[in-house]
């Protein structure tokens, strides 16, 4: 049976932003320098956007509603990282303006340097 925490992460992967969807897009399927994303994952009580366990590496979107939960998000980050992951943040307007930097500073945080040349 699943967890109240699976549910809720099953429920936000059906209810994806466009923001969400492009830069699935762009890391499932180990697209992204054959590194293996999950999205929307239960992590340490918490539901993240996207993780790549392998490099403990935590990809949060933000939308205009992390404006109003900045200390939340603080507290969040903090605790997360403190198990060892690196999160790292964008806006959403930068997944659906400049897709390019966006995937340089998921590479640069997980370390590769291969060149997917889909992207």
């Amino acid at each position: 049976m699943a967890t109240e925490r699976q549910t809720f992460a099953r429920k936000l992967r059906r209810q994806s932003t466009t923001p969400e969807d492009i830069l699935w897009s762009l890391l499932r399927a180990h697209r992204l320098d054959g590194l293996k994303f999950q999205r929307q994952v239960p992590l340490l009580g918490y539901t993240v956007d996207f993780l790549c366990f392998q490099r403990k590496l935590v990809i949060e979107l933000d939308g205009a509603q992390h404006d109003v939960e900045r200390d939340y998000d603080a507290a969040r980050t903090a605790e997360i990282e403190r198990h060892g992951f690196m999160v790292i943040r964008f806006r959403n307007e930068a997944v659906l303006n400049d897709r390019d930097a966006v995937i340089a500073a998921i590479r640069a945080a997980a370390g590769t340097s291969t060149q997917n040349p889909l992207l």
